[in-house]
This record gives C-alpha cells, structure tokens and sequence, in this order.
C-alpha cells in the first residue's frame, strides 16, 4: 500500500468541494412551493401548532433540504474514498454494477459499495446489493489469476465495529479510512480541509435561501391563507384530496 499526504487529500477536497456546495445552491434554487406542499406531511405541521407562513415554509424547507444535503455530501464522500484509494492501492471503478471501487491488496480482490453513513436501505435494496456482489465475484472468479474475492460494504462514517456476514464485509468509520489508507487518523484529518472556505460558500447559499423563503411565504399566504390565518382544510386538500365531491 502507498501512503497518501494530507496536501493530497486537501488539494482534491479544495478542487472538489465547491461542486458540493453549487449543487446545494442549484438545489433550492429548482423548488418549487406546490411540489414539496405535496411530498410532506401537514398533519405533522399542524400538529405542531405552526401559526405562521413563514415557519411553515421554514420547516417544511428544513425536512426537504437536510435530506437532500445528505446524499449530495454523501456523494462527495464517495469520490473523495475513492481517490484516496486509487492512490494508495490503486483502487479503480469496478465494472461490476453499483460497485463503487475495486482494488487488490494482499492477494485479495476486493470489491466495494461505498455509502455515506451506516443507516442505508431497506431490505429491497440490501438484497440487490447482495445479489449484485454475487453475480461480481462470480464473473471475477472466472480468471484462474484471482484467489479470493471479498465484497465490501463501506460507509464513510459511523461507529459500528467491521462485520463479516459471509456473504460480504462491513466496514465503516475509522476502520474504513484506515483500510483505504493505512492511515488511522485520516478520518479526522480530512475534517481541516472539508471546511475550505465554507464560511464564504455558505454565505452564497444562505442567501438564495432567504430569497426562496421571502418567496415561498408570499406565494404560500397569497394560496392557502384566509384573513392571515393557514387555511389547514385548505392545505390538505391540496396536499390529499383525491376523490370528487359526491
């Protein structure tokens, strides 16, 4: 295994890193009020006691965009693993579909799905990934050159300790940034570099985000308010109605 500098992982972060954050502001920047008012819950708001438009365009912004936020960093871990390991062990796209990376180290092919954190899927798609992992060793066991193959299941972080299920390994947090790097503390150096300008970038997002809720909360008053009160029947009728007046 080659070892890689922490230059190197911030010169990728710096270059990359921004990408994240200009997907986060073309996000909010293709809302649209009717389409989330339709994907969330207004018995949940109500339930809440939100008075105000403005709080209620705030919430339902908040659950739209963290989730969002989520799979758009998780993404941007993904690749940064990747680079890490196409430098220390030489770690390449595997072929294999949904297989992230693909590497052979101490003799071992091994072939891994990286995720973001440990909470990922459900059972439909834990299976897929089994069978997906099958169908790869499989095909790589063809070649009299490959000994062993060893599928992965990788998240970028969380606390769980590695787990072989005999149909493949669990890794994750510290233990997965040291098995792509040799590096134990590579999960925590990597914190400095994230945090590349953010205090600038975040301004530019914090501030299409204030457009978008000024927006949202005179568009949403103008629909579904009555004498500055929420019309909630109003709300969930266009939130769930789906049958005619009889």
């Amino acid at each position: 295994m080659k070892s890689i500098s922490l230059d190197e992982v911030t010169g990728f972060v710096n270059q990359h890193i921004g990408a994240f954050h200009e997907s986060r502001i073309n996000r909010v920047k293709k809302i649209r009020l009717r389409e989330i008012l339709q994907k969330k819950n207004p018995y949940l708001f109500k339930a809440k006691n939100i008075l105000t438009a403005q709080r209620l365009i705030e919430s339902l912004l908040q659950a739209y965009l963290s989730s969002s936020e989520e799979e758009l960093f998780g993404d941007f871990l993904e690749e940064l693993a990747s680079f890490i390991a196409g430098r220390t062990v030489g770690g390449k796209k595997s072929p294999g579909s949904g297989i992230d990376l693909e590497f052979t180290k101490d003799g071992v092919v091994y072939l891994v799905s990286i995720k973001s954190g440990v909470n990922w899927g459900n059972s439909s798609q834990y299976a897929a990934l089994r069978d997906r992992f099958k169908k790869a060793v499989q095909i790589l066991k063809q070649s009299k050159s490959v000994k062993e193959v060893q599928p992965v299941l990788a998240s970028c972080y969380g606390k769980r300790k590695t787990v072989n299920n005999g149909q493949y390994l669990r890794i994750c947090g510290q233990e997965f940034w040291h098995f792509i790097s040799g590096n134990q503390d590579l999960y925590t150096d990597i914190i400095e570099p994230l945090g590349h300008n953010a205090k600038q970038r975040n301004q530019r997002y914090e501030e299409e985000l204030a457009a978008v809720i000024n927006k949202f909360t005179a568009e949403f008053s103008s629909d579904f308010c009555s004498d500055g009160r929420i019309d909630w029947e109003r709300l969930v009728r266009f939130n769930s109605g789906n049958m005619k007046s009889s």
